[in-house]
């Protein structure tokens, strides 16, 4: 019978459509999962929604929506976004699912009935956009220590779970299983900053609210965010709390690897643990708290504007490349970077040089100098017991970084084998061995080499840019693309079809044209209040439109935006900074000294990076082809227009 691996992730909150940072997680899985699975483990890989809480229900009422609808549309954009990027999931768990709900009021009845909770009043700090509790002492300058949040005074009966109770069994077991929190910095930080200390209890019910799982005994609460979105990994199997968990529950808890972001790393080292062991579970196997993927230096925040979302960059490098990037470049133990640029520079040199290059010159002289048809003819040279003996410690060292999830690591390992093989091919020099007859042998067993690495390289590449290394065996004709073929010679012979143009180099100041363009429309967009188009408004709606006259005092274009020109603006009671898309009708220079009508009680946007404090009034005719500033000749500014 094969080994079980059982990997679950952190469920995805559905407040809103996630970024890059959110998806990396679930392309991290997904790559362990397809690795294992080549292993020839029994895998079994489950992600899925969180979607209870009030932070979605303020959300779902603000748009006019029902939270039910409301979750369905962003757990589907998610649903949507894993398929594009070929996570390849079991089961997508929504704890909307009628057996989750089910088993969740089970659980909470189950903990009750036997002490573990009880029924209390919770008076203190809360942050709505973290949905948790915050200590006093925890808070920054009176803000929520993780998001930056004003926090909200809050008093309210609620149920709790007795963690202190579970505190030193906890801790004997982290003791006693170092590798059950990793990286060893999480596992230290967890020790030290909370499990040392005073551990509150937890509480686990609400009553300001009333999207979430009703508590089955006591209908005017319903099951705080910890019970249920927590109990998500034992319910996806078919945990019953009643005693009867089925087959699959039986076979594959506890899981093998818990993958998380390291920011809700307490949730699922302390609250989680105590929960399984109040319930006479065994606890996951390892804890994984991966870092982050930040924009440049920052955390991407939507607040801040430096969001990328994953559609976005699959348009431009394509759905492989963008998990070869988050997989390659995100550290063990340390946050990564993306930016455009960087992703442009990690494409063109690993995907479209190093892999991309070798394979099309390795398949076009194949085909060229063989008729397609390659086999080995022996070593004739000094170099092939090099490369041979870096196939095999490839092999070796792969496996070595999956098993510690070290996967960046892994891939590198890959990448430096390809670069070994166009260095192959610069010590042997086919070119030159094609003019003499005599070295036809020669040539053809470096072509046989280079073609085997290639092969190889894309098995060992498979489970982290699986739609590539397809190619690759379509191109090469390969049957067997299991881990038992990593050997040399194990194909006979290659049969090569056209040669393949993977990745395709990309030009990056194209890139910029093409960002700079969608976000001057994006820019164009959000100075616009986003309300429904009204035929007529009352005197009362036009009122709170405060505009004075303005006078230009500096004019220049946006350092990034082709099509943006950044103003500072005399508004009478201060100087205004304001961006304004009029690049393309005015010369900056030629506007200072005018005065124009601004608009000043807009909200603050941030465009392409320069904050905009207001708008200036233009008119312009149907298609957009001629715009003019609106002129104001004698009046001064800070002057009211109406």
């Amino acid at each position: 019978m094969r080994e079980k691996f059982y990997l679950t992730t952190a469920i995805a909150y559905t407040s809103s459509t996630p970024h890059i940072g959110n998806v990396y997680e679930a392309i991290l899985a997904d790559a362990i999962c397809r690795f294992k699975r080549k292993q020839g483990y029994d895998v079994r890989f489950q992600t899925g929604t969180d979607e209870h809480g009030q932070k979605i229900g303020d959300k779902a009422k603000k748009l006019g929506m029902e939270p039910k609808p409301y979750v369905d549309k962003i757990a589907g954009e998610l649903k949507g976004i894993y398929d594009m990027m070929n996570v390849s999931y079991d089961r997508f768990i929504r704890t909307t699912d009628e057996d989750h709900v089910k088993q969740v009021q089970a659980i909470f009845t189950k903990l009750y009935e036997q002490g573990d909770i009880y029924k209390g009043e919770y008076e203190g700090n809360y942050c709505v956009s973290c949905e948790a509790y915050v200590s006093e002492k925890d808070l920054v300058n009176g803000c929520c220590p993780d998001c930056g949040s004003k926090v909200e005074l809050t008093k309210e009966e609620c149920y709790f779970l007795k963690l202190k109770k579970y505190q030193d069994r906890l801790i004997e077991h982290i003791n006693k299983h170092p590798e059950f929190i990793q990286p060893e910095s999480r596992r230290n930080e967890m020790v030290n900053n909370f499990l040392k200390g005073d551990l509150p209890d937890l509480c686990v019910s609400r009553t300001s609210f009333k999207w979430g799982i009703q508590v089955p005994f006591d209908k005017k609460h319903v099951v705080y965010v910890w019970i249920d979105a927590l109990a998500n990994y034992i319910t996806g199997l078919g945990y019953d709390a009643n005693g009867n968990s089925n087959d699959l529950f039986n076979k594959y808890w506890p899981c093998d690897v818990h993958l998380i972001g390291k920011d809700v790393l307490r949730f699922h080292t302390i609250y989680w643990p105590i929960m399984l062991m109040a319930l006479n579970l065994p606890l996951p196997k390892q804890v994984f708290g991966h870092p982050w993927i930040l924009f440049g230096h920052d955390k991407m925040s939507k607040s801040k504007g430096n969001v990328i979302y994953t559609n976005e960059l699959v348009d431009i490098y394509g759905v492989d490349a963008v998990r070869y990037y988050v997989l390659h470049e995100i550290p063990f133990a340390q946050d990564g970077s993306i930016t455009y640029e960087l992703l442009t520079d990690r494409y063109n040199a690993d995907l479209a040089n190093t892999l991309g290059n070798l394979v099309s010159r390795t398949m076009a002289m194949a085909n060229k100098y063989f008729g397609g048809e390659v086999a080995y003819k022996g070593s004739h040279f000094e170099f092939d017991e090099q490369v041979f003996a870096e196939l095999k410690q490839t092999k070796l060292q792969v496996n070595k970084y999956i098993d510690e999830l070290k996967i960046g690591d892994a891939i590198e390992v890959i990448i430096k084998l390809l670069r070994r093989a166009n260095k192959y091919i610069d010590e042997t020099a086919p070119w030159v061995l094609a003019r003499d007859e005599a070295s036809r042998d020669a040539l053809e067993s470096v072509i046989y080499i280079l073609l085997d690495i290639i092969r190889q390289a894309a098995i060992l590449l498979e489970s982290f840019i699986p739609s590539t290394s397809e190619k690759i065996y379509e191109g090469l004709s390969i049957i067997d693309s299991s881990f038992e073929a990593l050997e040399f010679g194990y194909v006979k012979k290659f049969i090569t079809k056209e040669a393949l143009k993977l990745f395709q180099r990309i030009d990056f100041e194209e890139i910029k044209k093409t960002l700079e363009e969608k976000e001057t429309k994006k820019a164009s967009n959000e100075v616009k209040e986003e309300k429904p188009v009204q035929d007529l408004i009352t005197i009362d709606e036009f009122d709170k439109i405060k505009l004075v006259v303005g006078k230009i005092v500096e004019a220049k274009k946006h350092p990034k935006a082709d099509k943006l020109l950044v103003f500072k603006v005399d508004i009478g009671s201060e100087v205004r900074q304001i961006v304004s898309g009029i690049a393309k009708f005015y010369e900056p220079e030629a506007l200072v000294g005018k005065k124009v009508v601004v608009v000043s009680n807009l909200a603050p946007v941030k465009l392409r990076g320069e904050v905009s404090e207001g708008m200036l009034l233009c008119a312009a005719n149907a298609d957009d082809s001629a715009l003019e500033l609106l002129n104001i000749d004698s009046l001064n500014p800070g002057d009211i227009v109406r």
